[in-house]
Order: structure tokens, then sequence, then C-alpha cells
């Protein structure tokens, strides 16, 4: 891959001084001097949606514009979906190695579909996902690591994957985000880890088009004006996300639980709309590739796992993580998606804006510098 969100902590590390950060992104020559480093994701800020987000963001239309901070782009992993681009960004590593591999994914050797965001204990965090992440690195060298997250993360099996080994400051609704962020910055040097998700809601919700996702936009904007206005003299702000996102209409949508060629031999719907695992019945799997992919056209790609691995979506995937994807890899471009309302909740069908597959407005993302 190009420069991607894998980069950005192990460079933060660099700048920090660990001995084992890798300035991958080139910041350590432009903070130089800088002893605190505040990293904000900003779920669902896609780079090719900072023009549609600028009427409503003031800060980031100037970044946009060229005019303050600086702007360049990353890719986020494949699949590009909050739970795997955590910890892609939180180990530095890509989906095969972490083996978070998807929003949904199938426990291999049970039929029990494990869902990242809702994950706590089972399976143990520690071993469904290996990988130390920057968090711990940072720690064990000496520097101080803080994730501020919603107080309903704290224990949670991905916020544990994601972060591991940082010192965690749960911040509940009613609380002010801002000023506990600003908290922490002012408490020491060292990073300062902070997560948004209202864009990524709205888009969801009401779609990107929508008045709610403007506001939205404009709620985010001034959080980041907040927080760097409270960034101590020796600070930087690091702006980025997990994913981009598109709206897909009525016309591009298919529900397989109507369709029930599309279910013959299939025995598990997993992933999310814009990305499909499918595990197979024995014996069905060329069938139901064949139907999937005649069923669905251009716009749709079936793989078979060892495709997709061999097309490095994932890059190295371990023999421990292969039966986490699919038998199939159903990956949509375009204006497609795919539902199951059959074996999903039911608000699933009723998102409008999605992510997930491999398009550049799914995959691009913004690293934004900004000092105050």
């Amino acid at each position: 891959m190009n420069r991607s969100l894998c980069d950005v902590l192990p460079s933060v590390a660099a700048v920090l001084g660990a001995r084992e950060g890798d300035d991958r992104l080139g910041l350590t020559e432009r903070l130089a001097g800088v002893r605190r480093v505040a990293v904000v994701l900003v779920d669902g800020l896609g780079l090719h949606l900072l023009p549609l987000l600028a009427p409503h963001a003031p800060l980031l239309a100037a970044v946009l514009a060229g005019t303050d901070g600086e702007l360049a782009e990353l890719a986020c992993t494949f699949p590009s979906t909050t739970p795997t681009s955590l910890v892609s960004l939180g180990t530095g590593e890509r989906p095969g190695a972490h083996g978070v591999l998807g929003f949904t994914v199938a426990v291999p050797g049970t039929d029990r579909v494990l869902v990242h965001i809702a994950w706590r204990d089972d399976p143990v965090p520690h071993e469904w996902q290996p990988r130390p992440t920057w968090f711990a690195r940072l720690a064990a060298a000496g520097v101080d690591a803080r994730a501020v997250l919603p107080a309903a993360f704290l224990g949670s099996g991905l916020t544990l994957a994601a972060y591991g080994g940082g010192r965690f400051r749960g911040v509940a609704p009613e609380q002010d985000y801002a000023a506990a962020f600003a908290d922490e910055l002012a408490a020491g040097p060292g990073l300062v880890y902070g997560y948004t998700s209202v864009l990524d809601t709205a888009a969801h919700v009401h779609g990107v088009a929508s008045a709610e996702w403007a506001a939205a936009a404009a709620e985010v904007d001034r959080l980041l004006m907040r927080i760097r206005a409270a960034l101590p003299p020796d600070a930087a702000l690091l702006v980025t996300a997990d994913h981009g996102g598109l709206d897909v209409g009525a016309a591009g949508r298919i529900d397989v639980a109507a369709e029930p060629a599309l279910l013959a031999g299939v025995r598990l719907v997993v992933g999310e709309p814009r990305v499909r695992y499918l595990h197979v019945e024995p014996g069905a799997l060329a069938d139901v590739r064949d139907v999937w992919q005649g069923t669905l056209g251009a716009d749709v790609e079936v793989l078979l796992r060892d495709e997709a691995i061999d097309a490095d979506l994932f890059g190295l995937v371990p023999d421990s993580h292969r039966e986490r994807i699919g038998d199939l890899v159903v990956i949509c471009r375009g204006q497609r998606a795919i539902f199951a309302t059959d074996r999903e909740p039911t608000e699933v069908a009723k998102l409008i804006g999605l992510h997930g597959s491999d398009t550049a407005v799914e995959t691009a993302i913004p690293l934004v510098l900004l000092r105050r």
C-alpha cells in the first residue's frame, strides 16, 4: 500500500522519541520540538467528502483551500470499515495481521457472527487480536499514551484490540468532550488520542447530502477548533479518519432475503452491505460464486478467499486468521449494496450512507496537521 492509516502512530512515536518509532510520514522534521501529539480520528471524514463539508466547517475549509494547516492523503485498510480501521491505526498493521477483518465476521468453527462494535470479552481480545498496539509500545518506551473515549467504549473488545496498553479516560454523554481532551493535553507530554462518531452516524442515518450531515460537519469543526485552541506550545494536532463513504439509493440495493437463488448453498452472510463475506455449504462454492456473479453483474466482484488474499486486499494473512474471511468475498462498487434483512438488524437496511469497499471515495482519507 501507499501511505496509509497504519503509518500514523509509528510516525507519532518517532516524533515523541520512542526508539521503536518509524517516521513513515516524514513528521519528525516538521514537528521538531513537539512533545505532545493529539491525534483525533473523525469517523467517516473521507477525503472526497471534504468539499461537501467545507461550507459548514470553516477550519477544515481553510485546510482544504491551503490557507491553514497541512493536508495529505492517506488510505485506510480494507474493508473500509470502522473496527478494521481502528485496529489498523492502533497496531500499525494491515487487517490480515491483526485479524479484525470486517464489521462482522464468522467465528471460525461456529455459526456465530461476531459484531466487532458490540464485542466484549468473547473471544478474548488479546487472543483474537494478537498484535501489540502502539499505545502499549509507547507506554513500554516511557511515553504516556492516553485515549479519550466515550465512556461506553471502555472495556470493550474493540477498545482493547485497538488501544490496549494505553491509559483510558472515559467521557459520559453529558460531559464536555473537548474540555476532557484539553485536560489530558495539559497533563503532560505524550500521545492523546480522541474519536468522534457524529459525522459517520449522520451519514448512515440521513446521508451525506442531508442537513443533519451538514450540522454534524459543523459540530466536528467546532470540536477541532476547541482542541486546537487548547494545544500547548509544544503540541501538534493530527486529524484523520477511518474511511469515507457514499449514499446508495434504492436502485442499487439488493436484499438477498428476497432472492432465494442467492441464498442456495449459503450458510452465513456477514460483513456489511458494501463488502460481504459468504460462508458456503460443502461442495457449493462454485455454484454460489456463479450465481452471485451472474445475478449481481459488473458492479459487483465475487472473489474466492484465496483470490482476495493473493490480490493483497488484507496484507499477509496467517493461517489462524484465514477462516475469518468468507469462502467468497463480494465487493460492491458503483451504486451497489447488498442487504440481508432475514439475518441482520432491521436498522441496517435503513442506512443511506455506506462504506466498506475499496473504491477511492471509501478508502481515501485525510491527514491534517495543525499547530496552534
